[in-house]
């Protein structure tokens, strides 16, 4: 896992030495172990290299004949790229067959990898630049136009660092933020900055985008008939081979754990796989009540023998890094997950640079209570997925009622797409979250806050294996009664039944309102008087908002406000984070 940026100009135009080094500079944590340029003509690439696979000869950008390639992420199939198309390589480097293959395949050489990645291309013989993100957008890819051509790198504040776009905020994305804590579709909340969309290559000639293909995540069509026993050996079949593809690395690696089905799964073939004990990660907190999978993640650890690493995060740690860790969301996701996920990852770096997880299951095996919910017809209680947002019952917190209209037009948009013909309302609900859910919230949350220690995340259960296996089973191997993912529970029973795979879910809750109402008189007023928030939202209200936050609504409201005034203060005001929440707010 790495940084890639770049600049794609007009003929004519030359790439400024000063700006790739700005952009190189900004990307520095996603590779700390090393960086190269690559400067022809009126194209540019930059690297930064987080050393996962051939420590010693993937330095990139790497080249073959006419092209030359920077990387992001891992190629999970190169050693059957190499093998199947005769490619030949110079390097052990999983990102040299793409160069091979775009060099033989053209714009349809990302139809055979297989992994997380974001990759630009540039053939000096054509002048054209190609970028590719990973079907299910893993790995993030942004682009803009600016004076001369077209700018591109891994994070938008790479680009707004260079000085190629100012950090001025959409109003629709702000209000899609506060209302369901993430953004949806290709554009971003910077003006002018936009995503490369999860599965999609572009091509660009001359400065400008000549192209778009994109590929889909998901298998086309209904439901399979398939029995159950046919289909937990798929599963296991299939399961398999992503564990042992993500488990490529020659650097050592672990796992998060948590108390939950998906992690299990993880870490049960893990255990099958590997020789030497697995190491697993779990978080827990402080505080009476709140849901603390340690014990249960104790449990299934010590069933396979695994080595289990326990962090725990009290209230003081979150207030002390909380400005860190919101700043590592340039792309804002205002998911209170992000504060285990950057302790984890904190700790992980101090024993390996590769961690497995569980992100993905419940999209592709149907976990979530929403989804029970989107099965039925709204006249036996059906529900429209994310059809509420945090402060639908909270108006008077807002200066103007209309601030947050038309929130859902993203989702709404995304949810017609997603009901394609044949599939059934889960796999429609399913199909949803795939699309916007998945690469806009959990995983530039996995992104962001792992690379921030110089870490890198897989996720085997989000795979193109996993997917052609699992999403067009039956609902009925998905839910059954008030169980999701039917199928995985059913494998954990016979593979790992210290798992209690059957339990009802109890979900990873980080206690953030318990912690905003125990500070909420003097948090309140400081979150109120921010710039961002200030232009938004009625002082008096935000305060008595964070004096009763214990209450879930509220403490969600009060959650994102807090989160939104913070990354505002970093990402568009441009203030460093130096100091506790309380410090950094209290700044003038």
């Amino acid at each position: 896992m790495c940084g890639i940026a770049g600049l794609a100009l007009r003929k004519g135009e030359a790439p400024s030495g000063a700006v790739l080094d700005a952009l190189t500079r900004a990307l520095a944590h996603r590779g700390p172990d090393g960086g190269g340029h690559h400067v022809a003509g009126s194209v540019a690439l930059a690297h930064t290299r987080l050393a996962i696979i051939d420590l010693a000869g993937g330095d990139q950008p790497l080249f073959a004949g006419a092209a030359a390639l920077v990387g992001n992420g891992e190629v999970y199939n190169y050693l059957e790229l190499r093998g199947v198309h005769r490619l030949a390589c110079t390097t052990g480097s999983d990102c040299e067959p793409p160069l091979h293959l775009f060099r033989r395949d053209g714009l349809g050489f990302a139809a055979a990898l297989r992994g997380m990645y974001a990759l630009a291309l540039h053939d000096r013989g054509t002048r054209q630049v190609v970028l590719a993100r990973d079907r299910f957008g893993i790995k993030p890819l942004y682009l803009a136009e600016v004076p001369g051509g077209i700018a591109f790198a891994s994070e938008p504040q790479a680009l707004v660092a260079a000085g190629l776009v100012a950090p001025r905020v959409r109003a629709d994305a702000r209000a899609e933020l506060l209302q369901s804590q993430f953004t949806t579709g290709a554009a971003t909340i910077f003006e002018g900055i936009s995503r490369v969309l999860p599965g999609e290559t572009v091509l660009i000639a001359d400065g400008a985008i000549a192209e778009r293909r994109r590929i889909a995540a998901l298998p086309e069509g209904g439901p399979e008939e398939i029995g159950a026993e046919a289909a937990l050996a798929r599963f296991d079949a299939a399961l398999e081979e992503s564990v042992r593809l993500h488990q490529r690395s020659d650097v050592p690696y672990g796992m998060f754990l948590s108390g939950g089905t998906d992690s299990a799964a993880v870490l049960a073939m893990m255990a099958r796989l590997n020789e030497r004990p697995v190491l697993a990660f779990t978080a827990g907190f402080d505080i009476p009540g709140a849901a603390d999978e340690r014990m249960q993640a104790a449990r299934v650890a010590a069933a396979v023998g695994a080595r289990h690493v326990t962090v725990d995060v009290t209230e003081a740690m979150v207030w002390r890094h909380l400005p860190e860790i919101v700043g590592c969301m340039d792309d804002p996701a205002a998911d209170y997950a992000i504060i285990p996920t950057w302790f984890l990852a904190r700790r992980a770096r101090q024993e390996v640079k590769v961690v497995l997880s569980g992100e993905g299951g419940d999209e592709i095996l149907g976990g979530y209570g929403r989804y029970r919910a989107a099965m039925r017809p709204w006249w036996l209680g059906g529900k429209t997925p994310r059809a509420r947002g945090a402060f639908d019952r909270l108006g008077d917190v807002l200066r103007e009622p209309g601030l947050l209209e038309g929130w859902r037009d993203g989702i709404a948009a995304a949810a017609d797409a997603a009901a394609s013909p044949g599939r059934t309302r889960l796999m429609a609900a399913q199909a949803l979250d795939v699309a916007d859910w998945l690469p806009n919230d959990l995983l530039i949350k996995l992104d962001r806050c792992l690379m921030a220690h110089g870490v890198e995340g897989r996720t085997p259960l989000l795979d193109e294996g996993m997917a052609a296996a699992c999403f067009r089973l039956p609902d009925a191997l998905k839910v059954q009664g008030h169980s999701g993912k039917w199928i995985l529970r059913q494998w954990l029973a016979r593979h790992l039944p210290a798992s209690e795979p059957f339990r009802p879910k109890q979900g990873f809750t980080v206690p953030i309102g318990a912690w905003i109402e125990g500070v909420g008189e003097r948090l309140g007023p400081l979150v109120a008087a921010q710039p961002g928030v200030a232009e938004i939202a009625r002082p008096d209200r935000v305060a008595a908002l964070f004096r009763h936050a214990r209450e879930k609504h509220r403490g969600f409201a009060a959650w994102h406000l807090l989160f939104y005034a913070l990354w505002h203060r970093r990402h568009v005001e441009g203030r460093r984070a130096e100091g506790d929440v309380f410090a950094v707010l209290g700044r003038g």
